[in-house]
């Protein structure tokens, strides 16, 4: 799959303000820090496309990006410790219910975890939320190329079992360095949208 073009995202703090087009959306989360900007600049080969920040907490919007034409990634707040207080924490948490409550158009989400750490009390509570909503979730271990060879079985070990993976269910080790990933998360994007 191909990215031909994006559009600069489109901004919604509301349900009234999300896209009118109907097209299928996929959505990022993680906590603040994780690397969701330099995700998306990899996955649409742009550079710095989705700002990337050293400050937590960038974000405090849902972003829209329209790829090709035709779907839609949207990027929202991190959770975590974003550098914001507990009011506008509170706000985010609800901004992103609302969309995850009320979406037609969100087909998969994509939860970005740190490979490098255990996956943090927040990012399970998010996994098994997802979960109750009946989402079709993909982990996306970021930060992959940090770690070295001999350290990444214990680190897969510690994402499975926080998560409770079973056999079946995997996670995709991400790379924006080396682009690990990058494929399959295109044929997941591919394949959703070219059966549902």
């Amino acid at each position: 799959m191909q990215i031909d073009s994006v559009n600069e995202p489109l901004i919604a703090i509301r349900v009234s303000q999300y896209p009118k087009d109907n097209l299928k959306e996929f959505l990022l989360l993680g906590r603040s820090n994780v690397g969701k900007s330099s995700f998306i600049n990899t996955l649409i080969e742009r550079k710095n496309f989705a700002r990337t920040s050293s400050k937590p907490g960038k974000t405090q919007t849902l972003n829209f990006y329209l790829v090709n034409n035709n779907f839609y990634l949207v990027d929202v707040p991190g959770y975590g410790f974003a550098n914001v207080s507990k009011d506008i924490q509170k706000k985010f948490g609800l901004m992103i219910e609302d969309y995850l409550k009320t979406r037609e158009n969100l087909k998969h989400v994509f939860l970005l975890v740190d490979y490098r750490h255990k996956p943090t009390e927040d990012d399970i509570l998010m996994y098994n939320f997802l979960k109750y909503y009946n989402l079709d979730i993909t982990i996306i271990a970021t930060k992959y190329d940090k770690i070295t060879k001999n350290n990444r079985n214990k680190q897969d070990k510690l994402i499975k079992n926080a998560f409770n993976l079973t056999d079946d269910e995997s996670f995709i080790p991400w790379s924006t360095i080396t682009k690990k990933g990058r494929i399959e998360v295109l044929e997941i994007i591919k394949n959703i949208l070219e059966n549902e």
